[in-house]
């Protein structure tokens, strides 16, 4: 395996991790949607997909570091064939998954049962809408997507999920249209109940805003427009110490479709490998610990204005 680049110079503080209670497992890059926010570069176009013997580490990994969460993301996590099987195992084992889904896959051919399924096993949905509004949301992630979202949100509801009282957690994700950092999370969240309550009469617990991070896809936009330089100087300036002990990369460890280990998605998508542990099978015997966070300029936007993570604003 070739090593991985070290992260350039950065004035980004340094971290260590905390305690690890977290595995996020990207199952592959392919998806039915390419969304231009997409740090991850997914697409239909797309054919990585985690091997069946690596797949089969997860579960082990679960166990033997007696993790309380396995998030599971993609591409569309649910396209892997071994999706439903390793969701079932682990929740067999009391941990708690998050699909991270993106609605539409809810509608695709073959997929008919999946929310059903997600709703059988307690999953709690994680899903993309990043508007209220039909014209944004086709515009940064396709034709006729919000639409079939919303069907998704209402397919969801009339299983149980979002609705008050309900066990069956359903959270929605906010991203900007361009670069800019999100507005704050708790008026957004009002917003959006209040839109998509009155027009589509949808529900749901909670909305997490995350900032769209310079990497892959999006990095690519900014430089086509000359955006890149001034976004970056956007995150610098709004970076907040008081968000740091928050960020997902104290407490979560990140593996591709390879089973190799990193820090975060983003770092992820950066090919910036975790220190000391390579590979999702070191896991078995050896603890992360309090290791050195590879960071560089783009981790100021986990920390810039109320701050970002997989469970939204941090502040």
């Amino acid at each position: 395996m070739l090593a991985s680049p070290l992260p350039v110079a950065s004035t980004f503080p340094p971290l260590r991790r905390g305690a690890f209670t977290t595995l996020q497992v990207n199952l592959g890059y392919r998806c039915n949607q390419a969304c231009s926010h997409c740090h991850v570069d997914a697409g239909p176009h797309r054919s990585e997909s985690m091997e069946a013997a690596t797949l089969a580490l997860i579960v082990p990994v679960l166990a033997a570091r007696r993790l309380g969460c396995l998030d599971l993301t993609g591409g569309a996590p649910e396209l892997h064939p071994g999706f439903r099987d390793l969701v079932r195992q682990a929740r067999a084992l009391g941990v708690e998954v998050i699909d991270r889904c993106n609605l539409t896959i809810l509608s695709e051919p073959g997929q008919e049962g999946l929310a059903a399924f997600l709703a059988g096993e307690g999953v709690r949905v994680v899903a993309s809408l990043p508007c209220y509004l039909p014209d944004n949301v086709d515009r940064q992630r396709g034709g006729g997507v919000f639409a079939r979202s919303i069907a998704g949100l209402q397919a969801l509801n009339r299983l149980g999920y979002g609705q008050p009282g309900s066990p069956l957690q359903l959270d929605l994700v906010f991203n900007p249209q361009g670069p800019v950092l999100p507005p704050p999370q708790e008026q957004l969240e009002a917003d959006y109940r209040r839109v998509l309550g009155r027009d589509h009469g949808v529900v749901f617990h909670r909305l997490l805003a995350l900032a769209n991070m310079p990497i892959q896809r999006f990095a690519h936009s900014l430089r086509a427009s000359g955006d890149h330089d001034t976004y970056l100087a956007l995150l610098r300036q709004q970076h907040r110490p008081a968000n740091l002990p928050q960020v997902m990369c104290r407490s979560l460890i990140s593996v591709d479709w390879q089973g190799r280990l990193y820090d975060c998605d983003f770092n992820q998508q950066l090919g910036w490998s975790l220190e000391g542990l390579t590979h999702l099978r070191d896991l078995l015997d050896a603890d992360p610990g309090a290791a050195p966070v590879r960071v560089g300029d783009h981790c100021f936007g986990c920390t810039a204005g109320a701050g970002s993570s997989c469970g939204g604003a941090l502040s």
